[in-house]
């Protein structure tokens, strides 16, 4: 039986989680966390509490869904008790990433920071790093709920990152006059990268590759948060058998 504590418990895939674990025979919840005004548990019976103990205690793995700030702090406070952290949350940097992984390696800990836990959407990326070895001009268009706080996202940054790691040298970007700011999107390691934040939205991504004559598009959509669960449950279950600290959930695939 793995022990689970779910930071952010009370919010959208916070409370998604809850109840993905309560469902599991393998899997149960003994830590939940959230605070703010009327911020109540979703499972009858469980109780929040409004702040992450230090040290982390009767948790084997941390399920963190706050922001980049709060979420590095918990993870540093997790591994430093001894408990695997794993962050949902996006918008780490790169500082912020190595602090954890510091602390996972200083206490010989796995732990995994997931930019989306959707399997389809992992297995979009891995279509898409294997399409850059071929295609090497390449957009990423990634479109989110309109409450979502950064961007790119997560995984627009990891998908571009990918691709940019598979590729040959692409060709060069035509533009040369741009009448608008941020017009061809963020560049990210040399891909363009471009944000779409609209009410109805869940979390879709589609990955255009263009060559003579072609254009070769992968997209993956996420209608509810309960696309979601699979990859979490499965970060849970193998995040103690990781060597240090990792980025993706393909690395556990």
């Amino acid at each position: 039986m793995i022990r689970v504590g779910v930071v952010g418990a009370a919010g959208r895939m916070g409370s998604e989680t809850l109840l993905a674990i309560e469902g599991c025979d393998d899997l149960t919840l003994t830590l939940a966390v959230d605070h703010g005004e009327n911020v109540e548990s979703p499972i009858a019976g469980l109780s929040l509490i409004d702040f992450l103990p230090d040290p982390v205690e009767d948790c084997d793995v941390l399920v963190e869904f706050t922001h980049a700030d709060s979420a590095t702090e918990h993870a540093i406070r997790a591994a430093n008790s001894g408990v695997s952290p794993v962050i949902g949350a996006s918008g780490l940097s790169p500082f912020q990433q190595e602090e954890v992984a510091n602390a996972c390696e200083l206490n010989s800990v796995g732990g995994i920071l997931v930019p989306n836990f959707a399997i389809g959407a992992v297995l979009m990326m891995r279509f898409a790093t294997e399409a850059a070895k071929w295609m090497p001009d390449a957009e990423v268009i990634e479109m989110h709920h309109d409450r979502k706080q950064d961007a790119p996202s997560g995984t627009g940054i990891h998908t571009a990152q990918l691709i940019s790691s598979a590729r040959s040298e692409p060709g060069e970007d035509p533009t040369r006059v741009v009448k608008f700011e941020g017009a061809r999107g963020a560049v990210v390691d040399g891909v363009h990268v471009h944000s779409v934040r609209l009410p109805g939205l869940v979390a879709h991504q589609q990955v255009m590759f263009g060559a003579p004559g072609e254009i070769l598009s992968i997209r993956h959509d996420s209608m509810h948060r309960s696309s979601f669960m699979e990859g979490v449950k499965l970060a849970v279950r193998n995040v103690r058998d990781l060597d240090g600290f990792v980025v993706g959930l393909d690395k556990l695939m």
